[in-house]
């Protein structure tokens, strides 16, 4: 068995108490742009997995990453949990972008299409939410996960469920 040096990797992360908190007092569009400006710190998720960057304007939200050797599954390529997840926010954080405050929501499902490996040579990669249709309970929004050459990665479609906050 070939003997390989461990690498180790610190991370913290905020109470998520205190984001769900927000979602009665701002709009989802304030509270990502927010977010994504350093006025209010990033969900745990967002650290976890180490997201670069979040911009969102109304209807779409974009996250940059730099695929890293903790995101690698066995193959020696990104998992695609990590994949699904990058593609799971964009598309619903992009919902969440037209919500007024005191509106949440929550993912009825994700059907993902993986199409090209994500490696450390990748380089940069960028995943695209847009909503598609927006109703009274629920939303259809896709994401695309692409590299630097704009070439497609990866692509989801997801359903939200749109309800009023207690």
């Amino acid at each position: 068995m070939t003997q390989t040096q461990e690498r180790t990797r610190t991370f913290g992360w905020t109470d998520p108490a205190a984001h769900a908190a927000m979602i009665g007092r701002r709009s989802g569009l304030e509270l990502l742009q927010a977010i994504g400006k350093g006025e209010i710190p990033a969900p745990p998720i967002m650290r976890l997995i180490d997201v670069a960057s979040l911009e969102a304007e109304e209807g779409s939200v974009t996250l940059r990453l730099d695929p890293q050797e903790f995101h690698y599954n066995p193959l020696g390529s990104m998992h695609g949990g990590v994949i699904s997840t990058l593609l799971d926010t964009a598309a619903a954080c992009s919902v969440h972008t037209t919500l007024p405050a005191g509106i949440g929501y929550t993912s009825l499902d994700l059907s993902v299409k993986f199409l090209r490996p994500i490696t450390l040579a990748t380089g940069r990669i960028t995943c695209t939410g847009a909503v598609l249709q927006k109703g009274r309970r629920t939303a259809l929004a896709e994401a695309r996960l692409t590299d630097t050459s704009d070439r497609l990665l990866a692509h989801a479609t997801s359903s939200c469920l749109l309800f009023e906050m207690p």
